[in-house]
């Protein structure tokens, strides 16, 4: 089957991006969010972002109002029925199990049978997801790396019920995307985030013991690997938050201690210390 509709389930960071990208590869995309300040924030972050691109002359401005008018926002109604037309879902919304249970769920009543539903979490399991649905076999992850406009992969996860098909169909709608994609397993973390973490912890638990300051390691993995960011500027650019729910996830769905959050992590958090977004991570914002 062909994609032509596509629906984006959450307006934050990540959902502004697929929406944004979606719609740059000429898909009618229909995004919800929870407000209508969502919804408008959602849609002024993808203009802010097609305006750089103009000014950058890579898209001309009859271009950058053709992708707005493909992108149709709306506040989430409860029964999802803006979203019966779409032939492919992708959720975006908060990683909690409950929250995306529930979303799956009602779509699932709504969307016709064609429709596959994709979910953009790294960290949760998404057979769990699948359960709630009549069609477990259309139910797969989609998990696109931030920022989605300018990150190249995606890792398409596949279940124990997710059908060959299905992945099919996603693999040819990234390559549509200009998107690089790989399969990955059903696991916490799946293959990208599962190797990296190790890397970020290792880097939190060098400043926790006074190893070595984040500066002096972010500086180190810039200029002396090549890196474009260090390891603690990421983390900072993510959301320390986000990063300690993520890694507790997989903490505890692989009981692996390598896989602990670090005391240090959990303080700054409970501090508020939460990276770009509140001005002090590892390093400090104005």
């Amino acid at each position: 089957m062909g994609i032509e509709r596509v629906g984006v389930i959450g307006f934050g960071t990540m959902g502004s991006g697929i929406t944004q990208v979606c719609a740059e590869s000429g898909y009618q995309v229909m995004v919800s969010a929870t407000s209508e300040e969502k919804v408008e924030r959602g849609l002024t972050s993808i203009e802010k972002s097609l305006v750089k691109n103009v000014e950058k002359g890579k898209l001309s401005p009859e271009e950058k109002k053709s992708i707005l008018s493909r992108i149709k926002g709306t506040v989430s109604a409860a029964d999802f029925s803006g979203f019966s037309e779409c032939d492919l879902i992708i959720e975006a919304v908060t990683e909690d199990l409950n929250v995306k249970k529930k979303v799956f769920a009602v779509i699932d009543t709504v969307c016709p049978g064609h429709t596959i539903f994709a979910t953009n979490t790294s960290t949760l399991s998404v057979i769990d997801l699948a359960r709630v649905t009549s069609r477990p076999e259309k139910v797969m992850g989609m998990h696109f790396f931030t920022p989605v406009p300018i990150m190249q992969l995606v890792e398409i996860v596949k279940t124990i019920a997710t059908s060959d098909d299905t992945i099919k169909v996603a693999q040819k709608f990234a390559k549509s995307l200009g998107k690089t994609s790989i399969v990955a397993p059903d696991i916490p973390g799946l293959l990208a985030n599962r190797l990296i973490a190790s890397f970020y912890l290792s880097a939190i638990r060098m400043v926790e013991a006074n190893v070595a300051t984040a500066r002096d390691i972010d500086t180190a993995m810039r200029f002396g690997y090549n890196h474009p960011m260090g390891p603690l500027a990421v983390l900072d650019l993510i959301g320390l938050d986000v990063f300690l729910k993520a890694i507790t996830s997989i903490y505890e769905g692989t009981n692996d201690p390598q896989y602990a959050p670090p005391t240090f992590l959990r303080k700054m958090v409970a501090g508020g210390w939460l990276g770009r977004k509140t001005g002090k991570g590892f390093h400090e914002y104005k």
